[in-house]
């Protein structure tokens, strides 16, 4: 039988292209070794089909489509430098809707403060945005370099774009996280600053980021009471159905940053976080429900290609 693509999903096809180059970072951006620094690096593509709900509006899909690629700069601890935009739209798209959305575009970059500085055009059935983003760090921040005890924190809620997206009433928190999420730009330069050791961005969800950063040998225990999940959040789920602890550990969207810290630099943090576990030496990563009982965090979260 001939294998698809959609037979082993996105991680596996990136895993095939780093194995066959020599020249690739692992990690959440590339990093090129500049004369007294690093050149960071990376780009993300944005399908309306795929990636934009039908209420989003065209402002916001300029927004989101910074937004995706400065937090891959944020995961590093990276000062921005520029931003390269390619964008290609259906012919028959009104120009008002083309001029909200580069306005979009622009009002993100003038939020983190990385310029537009070139790009390209084209035709397309729907509309496609992929960005590159460039930034400058001496010391980036990696995924797999943590140590035992040190303490897993986030910089944020998680799991709020996750439910945003199944909520109708657009007027709340949930909503507005999904339809316009901040990445935490500031945020990861002042972890990297006081001396993080790991990090990466939520984007594919909690559970999937936890085994991207996940090195063999050690393990990571999560608490569910330090996840700080509301009553609220926890109600809203119920009534659509849904469980909550999937929608906050599989489905991401979040932009929040997940990083692991010693205890003795995290008095260094200056940013608000929220410490949710610790790395251990199991080998495995695990959930420590709120009754006490510890099951096993399963590497699921968002894929391209994969059919749920």
């Amino acid at each position: 039988m001939t294998l698809k693509v959609s037979d082993i999903g996105e991680k596996e096809l990136v895993k095939y292209i780093i194995a066959n180059s020599k020249d690739i970072t692992p990690d959440d951006t590339a990093i090129t070794e500049l004369t007294s620094t690093n050149l960071i690096s990376t780009c993300d593509m944005l399908i309306q089909s795929k990636h934009f709900p039908e209420t989003m509006s065209y402002f916001d899909m300029g927004f989101k489509s910074i937004t995706v690629n400065v937090s891959d700069l944020a995961a590093m601890g990276a000062e921005p430098l520029g931003f390269l935009l390619s964008i290609a739209v259906p012919k028959d798209l009104d120009l008002d809707s083309f001029k909200e959305l580069i306005e979009g575009v622009l009002s993100a970059c003038s939020y983190y403060s990385i310029p537009l500085i070139g790009g390209d055009t084209n035709e397309a059935s729907e509309i496609i945005i992929s960005g590159t983003a460039l930034g400058l760090c001496d010391n980036p921040l990696l995924k797999n370099t943590c140590s035992k005890d040190d303490l897993i924190a986030v910089t944020g809620d998680i799991g709020l774009a996750a439910l945003g997206f199944n909520l109708e009433t657009p007027d709340n928190i949930y909503v507005k996280n999904a339809i316009r999420p901040i990445a935490k730009l500031r945020e990861g330069i002042l972890i990297k600053d006081a001396g993080a050791s790991s990090a990466t961005d939520i984007t594919d969800g909690l559970a999937s980021e936890l085994h991207e950063m996940k090195r063999n040998g050690f393990g990571f225990m999560i608490y569910e009471e330090m996840l700080g999940i509301s009553d609220e959040y926890k109600h809203l789920a119920e009534k659509l159905n849904l469980d909550y602890l999937d929608l906050v550990l599989h489905v991401g969207e979040d932009f929040e940053l997940v990083f692991t810290i010693s205890e003795d630099n995290l008095k260094n943090l200056s940013i608000d976080y929220k410490v949710i576990g610790k790395v251990t030496d199991s080998d495995s990563i695990e959930l420590t429900l709120e009754n006490g009982l510890v099951v096993e965090i399963k590497n699921k979260g968002y894929e391209h290609y994969v059919s749920e």
